[in-house]
């Protein structure tokens, strides 16, 4: 990672070291031509080091992001003993005063990156933060949710098996990673092109904030940034309470029918093949049909919605894990080693 401490241009702002700045990054106008602006919040310490960007609210209705960069902003978290932080904590803000989570268009800004000067809305945020952000940046934590009522355990999501991210991973201490590949002109696929590491955190669903989820991605960012010697000596660093699991694979356990729906196995369970992990009734009582894990597994998504339609997604379990070597690390409990992920 770069050591350089040199005055950083960012949207505008020469930052020196040991200087803040909240920077704007202009996305739109409103019909009566209101600029719609996004704040950058940079934090460039005297002492070199590198650069994180940590940004959430790509998606507006994923809340629970937001919250987690409220609280590293305000009890002074992202404010480095050495490197820079720059943290944006609502990326679609359109969105995010909407409770939506795609742009007025119905676009996804998480499927239009790297962008285009002159595309889409979407295209257009997505160029500016190409263009004018990733260049400065040595690591990126990007803080997502579930969504649609699927409430997902803390987890982080990468590809591949670098072992220096997948290292940065376990030191976030998530209870969950996740091995998958990126979306197609997700931020996350754009900076695996431009060889710039990504830690994607998902954790809750949207339009809402969980205590335990908040707690985790915030325990999380200062363990990474104690990790990389940025964090002041005053916060207290936390060992994670739980031995991270690594998945591998993954299924989706599917509604067989329509009805009311009932889990009954809490997100990050483990759950034996054949146990009945829900239910689904109709509203008179006069049906009902248990859902039965296909496989033993870990729990890492449950469906929080009261109705469900055949073949809605119920519960992400995962199918195969990989193994832990490591001297003192518990054993995990074998899977299938075959599964699909959707």
């Amino acid at each position: 990672m770069s050591k350089n401490n040199r005055s950083i241009n960012l949207l505008g702002h020469e930052v020196s070291p040991g200087q803040s700045a909240q920077a704007l990054l202009q996305v739109a106008h409103l019909h009566n031509r209101t600029a719609i602006e996004v704040p950058v919040f940079i934090e460039h310490a005297l002492k070199p080091g590198p650069t994180v960007l940590l940004l959430a609210g790509i998606h507006g209705d994923e809340v629970n992001g937001i919250e987690i960069l409220r609280q590293c902003i305000a009890k002074g978290i992202t404010k480095p003993r050495k490197g820079t932080t720059i943290c944006i904590p609502v990326v679609n803000v359109i969105g995010y005063v909407h409770n939506q989570r795609d742009l007025p268009d119905g676009r996804d800004l998480n499927r239009a990156f790297p962008g285009k000067k002159s595309g889409s809305l979407a295209a257009q945020i997505a160029h500016q933060l190409t263009q004018e952000v990733l260049p400065h940046v040595d690591l990126i934590l990007d803080f997502h949710t579930g969504g649609a009522q699927r409430f997902n355990a803390p987890q982080i999501r990468l590809s591949g098996l670098d072992s220096d991210l997948l290292n940065m991973a376990k030191i976030f201490g998530a209870p969950f990673v996740i091995h998958n590949k990126p979306m197609g002109k997700s931020l996350r696929h754009t900076c695996e092109k431009k060889g710039i590491p990504l830690l994607l955190f998902e954790g809750g669903k949207s339009n809402d904030i969980n205590t335990s989820v908040s707690n985790a991605g915030v325990n999380g960012v200062k363990r990474l940034l104690s990790h990389l010697g940025m964090i002041a000596p005053k916060f207290k660093i936390s060992a994670p309470k739980h031995q991270t699991v690594e998945i591998l694979n993954s299924t989706w356990v599917r509604a067989s029918s329509s009805g009311m729906f009932k889990p009954l196995i809490e997100v990050g369970k483990w759950t034996e093949k054949g146990a009945i992990i829900g239910q689904i009734s109709d509203p008179y009582g006069q049906s009902m049909t248990g859902v039965m894990a296909p496989n033993a597994g870990y729990i890492f998504n449950v469906n929080q919605a009261p109705t469900v339609y055949g073949g809605d997604a119920l519960f992400h379990l995962s199918t195969e894990l990989r193994p832990h070597s490591e001297k003192g690390q518990a054993p995990i409990k074998k899977q299938a080693k075959k599964g699909s992920q959707n």
